[in-house]
């Protein structure tokens, strides 16, 4: 009688580790098998050069940005904007890991859970919320500089630009394009995966803090010398303000008075403001994370704190966070969250689930997103000049962001439309740029001219 028990329970025990087993590859196949699905090991997906050799990777707007056909993948008849697409849309060699072609590859298959890979040798169509005409026009407005530009809808998430320099041509790469500078970091996507010092567009975290933290913000006045001696540290202006309120301090982007400002407040609370603005996490871009930002709050000296609460220090941002931190303060304190992917079809033609928009937290308050949209379009009408932007009410903050002794400054420009049919959130970077409202404000009003006014 003992015996046969015994063998019910392990028999039992076998039922149960098959059952869970069972259970564990069935959450590892709906979670994973896209993947095995485009496995590169799967020859008739693939060309005897290791190129996907089906599926199509489209704009929002239908126009092919690259495609297979007879088992060889071919991209955009048009150079430039073969290269103003590269991060997106992916290389031949695989080097691009934010592109399509590599990222998204289990959907350019045509594969579901519903019709496993049947068909998957006639691919699938895959459409990117991007406009291939705004990476066209981003990527000159960029001139040859390094950097990034990026404008997504902040109502929907949809990304609408998102050009990454340098870049090259998927169907010719340069032959030196290991060893020239003039490529260097060509193969990353400087939007999704980079950080960079963010100079003076921190500040609208800085401020956001003084807001809820001061209230007698609005009757504050602050004296700016060129300079001033904050602990250990001297805070270098970029001019001399004299005496001006916080709407002021803010249009004249003043060092001085924003660092005593982050002297005030403390390392831990504009840590505090830091992380609620999301400018520490990482965002998932349909599976594809960002780089998380970097803030060294710690064990600061009043000097360090000075320095970081204008943007400087240790102080890294990704591009991707603060366009997002854009669009909440534009939308009241929260916003979509980015996405790339606006549809696919599968090789049986049948669509994909309509995206559902995502909201970010409480990115900021709502009061304070309202006063510092104000202010931001305050910048615009004081120190940028409307000429660049026609047709738009834009809210915006510029930043010069020094790098190193000896080399010219990043160039930063950010901030956002209030425009009803175009809520539009923009990042603009040029490395080495130099000024910040000139050099990267002008690549943003010409981009944000065409997207506003199709011109």
């Amino acid at each position: 009688m003992k015996k046969i028990e015994r063998r019910a329970v392990m028999c039992l025990l076998l039922a149960l580790v098959l059952a869970l087993g069972t259970v564990v590859f069935l959450g590892k196949y709906v979670l994973h098998a896209g993947n095995w699905a485009s496995s590169a090991f799967n020859r008739h997906l693939y060309n005897s050069d290791g190129q996907l050799a089906v599926g199509t990777v489209l704009d929002r707007d239908g126009d092919v940005l690259s495609s297979a056909q007879d088992g060889k993948r071919t991209y955009y008849d048009n150079e430039t904007v073969r290269k103003a697409t590269l991060h997106a849309v992916g290389d031949l060699q695989g080097n691009i890991g934010t592109g399509a072609l590599n990222a998204f590859a289990d959907k350019l298959t045509g594969y579901s859970l519903l019709n496993g890979a049947f068909g998957a040798d006639r691919g699938g169509s895959l459409y990117l919320t991007l406009d291939a005409r705004y990476n066209y026009e981003a990527y000159q407005a960029l001139n040859g500089h390094a950097g990034t530009v990026a404008v997504y809808n902040y109502k929907t998430g949809e990304v609408l630009c998102m050009v990454s320099a340098p870049s090259y041509d998927p169907l010719n790469v340069p032959r030196d394009i290991e060893t020239n500078d003039r490529y260097k970091g060509a193969y990353l996507n400087r939007f999704l995966s980079s950080t960079f010092t963010p100079g003076s567009v921190y500040k609208t975290v800085t401020l956001a803090a003084a807001l809820e933290e001061f209230p007698d913000l609005q009757d504050r006045t602050w004296t700016c010398t060129g300079s001033i001696q904050i602990g250990e540290g001297t805070i270098v202006c970029s001019g001399t303000h004299g005496e001006q309120h916080i709407g002021d301090a803010f249009a004249n982007s003043c060092n001085v008075a924003f660092a005593q400002m982050a002297e005030e407040l403390g390392a831990d609370t504009l840590k505090k403001y830091t992380e609620k603005a999301g400018l520490t996490d990482s965002y998932s871009l349909d599976g594809l994370p960002t780089a998380k930002g970097s803030f060294a709050f710690d064990g600061m000296t009043d000097g360090q704190l000075g320095w970081a609460g204008v943007g400087q220090h240790k102080d890294q941002v990704n591009p991707c966070a603060l366009m997002v931190y854009m669009g909440a303060i534009a939308n009241g304190g929260k916003a979509a969250e980015p996405y790339l992917i606006q549809k696919t079809v599968s090789a049986l033609g049948i669509p994909s689930l309509p995206h559902l928009t995502r909201k970010t937290g409480t990115l900021v308050s709502g009061n304070t997103a309202d006063a510092l949209a104000d202010m931001m379009a305050d910048n615009v009408e004081k120190t940028y000049g409307t000429k660049r932007f026609p047709n738009m009410d834009i809210c915006a903050k510029s930043g010069t962001a020094e790098v190193g002794e000896g080399q010219t400054p990043h160039a930063w420009f950010a901030g956002f439309l209030r425009n009803e049919d175009a809520p539009y959130a923009f990042v603009v970077l040029v490395e080495n740029g130099g000024g910040g409202s000139s050099v990267a404000g002008t690549v943003a009003g010409r981009v944000l001219d065409i997207m506003v006014n199709g011109y």
